[in-house]
């Protein structure tokens, strides 16, 4: 029995023994807000309330473990959480925490996208961390939905902040040491969890990313469009980019600048036309247009002082994954010295 096999063999075991101890006991309570500063803090450090339970687990491949998760945030329903595991991964050592990566999809996409189009699976420098690709909807939007001011499900950023945050740190081996990152609509998520949450992670990249979709009516209207995929009502998210002007500006990373200032912020993006990675004639204007909002929040970031932004605004580039992966690796060394892990 070769190496590969046994560790397998022990990661199977260690998952079902957890599965059989976790899920008769574990309660499903409802879990605080993200957007109340005080609840989240107080939630961080209080292990007894369980909003989130997970009720299946599946080894997809070496070192990838599918989590299905039933939330509260999310009216009870189960979605999936793939975790890239470190070398020596051990759930069942409660002493043992790893720094963590989140690694947000985009719009379209599901918590499978980063390992089914790029190698991020197989990228060395990722072997020491915990890599957390979670299901945020088909166009979730990385937020609380508004929903008409009553709020409730789907509420993404709770589960993800919360819910999950304090299941995969009491249970799987995460640590509190994080980074985010995350491409178009997940780029979006990973600036406003950084923002949003202080202190909760050390450094944040955005691939492509809606950076500052109030830049224009352009931007609000494409968003708009984006928000309806799936026959959705668009004013559910966030409501009306007039009357909830307030709820728009508090999910735009550009109206969070002064929050994302400590951090090292990494921002990359294409303006739209054909490049190296492309076919020829290629041509897309949602790249056009996150490349402005881009520009802008970059800009914005200066003027409130910020001191550690990356840039790499590449020009030719179309809203492609072959440009992620790319921009992935380049950006890897920024989050992971940011985790204190070599690259």
């Amino acid at each position: 029995m070769t190496a590969a096999v046994t560790f397998r063999a022990r990661v199977r075991l260690v998952l079902a023994v957890l599965i059989l101890a976790l899920v008769p006991t574990t309660p499903t309570l409802v879990a605080p807000t993200p957007a109340d500063a005080a609840d989240t803090r107080s939630a961080q450090g209080d292990t007894g309330r369980r909003g989130a339970e997970v009720v299946a687990v599946t080894q997809v491949a070496e070192r990838q473990v599918d989590l299905s998760v039933r939330s509260t945030a999310l009216g009870g329903r189960t979605v999936k959480v793939r975790l890239l595991t470190p070398d020596g991964w051990n759930p069942a050592d409660r002493r043992q925490h790893w720094p963590t990566f989140w690694l947000l999809h985009g719009c379209c996409g599901d918590y499978t996208s980063w390992t089914a189009m790029t190698d991020v699976a197989e990228t060395d420098s990722l072997r020491n961390v915990l890599v957390v690709m979670p299901e945020a909807g088909w166009n979730g939007w990385y937020s609380d939905w508004w929903n008409y001011g009553e709020g409730g499900d789907p509420a993404w950023e709770t589960f993800h902040t919360v819910e999950l945050r304090q299941l995969l740190e009491r249970d799987w081996g995460a640590g509190r040491n994080r980074v985010v990152a995350g491409l178009s609509m997940g780029g979006q998520g990973a600036l406003l969890y950084a923002a949003r949450h202080p202190g909760m992670f050390k450094a944040t990249a955005a691939y492509s990313g809606s950076a500052h979709p109030l830049l224009n009516d352009e931007s609000v209207n494409r968003i708009l469009g984006l928000f309806a995929g799936q026959d959705n009502d668009p004013l559910r998210v966030w409501g009306d980019p007039v009357a909830q002007r307030r709820v728009w500006q508090a999910h735009d990373p550009f109206h969070l600048a002064k929050r994302l200032k400590p951090l090292p912020v990494y921002l990359s993006c294409g303006d739209g036309t054909a490049g190296p990675l492309d076919k020829p004639g290629a041509v897309s204007a949602l790249e056009a247009d996150f490349n402005r909002q881009n520009h802008a929040l970059a800009a914005e970031l200066k003027r409130v002082g910020a001191k550690h932004v990356t840039t790499h605004f590449y020009g030719a580039g179309t809203h492609t994954w072959r440009y992620w992966e790319r921009e992935l690796h380049a950006s890897l060394p920024m989050l992971l010295g940011a985790l204190g892990v070599k690259g």
